[in-house]
């Protein structure tokens, strides 16, 4: 079943430059999709538009067989509970005057969610291996991995069904990224994951399906291990040759 459907997408931030160009897609549900190209081709942008943060020049992004629409408060409080996202950079995306416990609980009082907010909170940090005594502390008392598992526990907490990543483990140490890793291959098992990367290796560890995009278009799609182990287009094959790859 599709969750998310791409239709025809175009996206420009200026009139002479399209940054995304007859973008299709289709993400099914339980998928974990990689989205992978270097700086400036579109997965970024993408991601935005995913988010309901900017609406496509042209074509559509369908939710559940809805149009994703920007505008439409009703829908987008209802899309907000369903999608969450995580971001890269883990001392820039948490609020440094919140505690843990306001971090983390933030998504569920402003989605007026019901239930006791503080064991929903303890729940999710625990799924993520943090215990409940940090949940009186501030951000810049964990390191960036702390911090990187603070920021998937406030993305599962309302319990979404598509989780979009955005380069969330580029800005860690290597030890660091494969443990990060790891906790988001357990979180992904219960939803959605579109994980954007310019990591070939990332995306081999942790997803099962790649999308590799140049200049705003999608040049190869498929399995993961398929089209790493024999990619068609040139650009997927110099991706291959230039970045590492996570250790085995």
């Amino acid at each position: 079943m599709s969750l998310v459907s791409i239709e025809g997408v175009d996206f420009r931030y200026t009139r002479d430059r399209l940054t995304l160009e007859n973008l299709s897609l289709e993400i099914r549900e339980g998928a974990n999709v990689g989205l992978v190209g270097e700086s400036g081709s579109g997965k970024t942008t993408l991601l935005r538009l995913l988010l309901g943060l900017a609406r496509p020049s042209a074509g559509r992004i369908n939710f559940e067989g809805r149009r994703l629409e920007p505008h439409d408060g009703a829908f987008m409080r209802q899309y907000r509970r369903k999608v969450q996202a995580v971001f890269q950079d883990p001392y820039s995306s948490l609020d440094p005057r919140q505690t843990v416990l306001g971090i983390v609980s933030e998504p569920l009082r402003s989605l007026r969610l019901p239930g006791d907010h503080r064991a929903q909170v303890e729940a999710a940090l625990a799924a993520v291996d943090l215990e409940r005594d940090v949940l009186g502390r501030y951000p810049h008392q964990f390191s960036g991995g702390q911090r990187q598992r603070i920021a998937i526990a406030r993305a599962m907490v309302a319990k979404p069904k598509l989780l979009l990543a955005d380069e969330a483990v580029s800005a860690l140490d290597l030890s660091t990224r494969v443990r990060i890793v790891e906790l988001l291959q357990r979180v992904a098992a219960h939803m959605t994951l579109v994980f954007v990367s310019h990591d070939l290796g990332v995306v081999a560890a942790l997803c099962d399906e790649v999308v590799i995009l140049q200049n705003g278009r999608i040049v190869e799609a498929g399995p993961t291990r398929q089209t790493l182990a024999d990619p068609v287009h040139p650009y997927t094959r110099n991706l291959l040759q230039s970045v590492p790859r996570m250790p085995a």
